[in-house]
């Protein structure tokens, strides 16, 4: 019950802004310490010249189907119009 009582009502005054938390902006300094020792190289992110490129290609492929799709009805056409003519 009184956990329950704390996690309600304690800490009133960090929560109102009239005491500063002395725990500092990372809870867990061994966390900190083991990114810190641990420094990998971080991967690139930034893929927004990769995503146009992508977009542009798909958008030429699309573009060739249809045209290509097009000129194949066209030709089918014109094929069942001279057998019936």
């Amino acid at each position: 019950m009184s956990r329950l009582w704390d996690a309600l009502f304690g800490r009133r005054s960090l929560r109102f802004g009239l005491k500063r938390d002395n725990r500092g902006r990372f809870r867990n300094a061994q966390f900190a310490s083991f990114l810190a020792s641990n420094n990998r190289r971080s991967l690139n992110t930034d893929f927004q010249d990769t995503v146009l490129r992508g977009r542009k290609l798909v958008r030429s492929l699309l573009l060739i189907g249809l045209i290509a799709g097009g000129a194949w009805v066209v030709l089918e056409s014109a094929h069942a119009f001279s057998i019936f003519k």
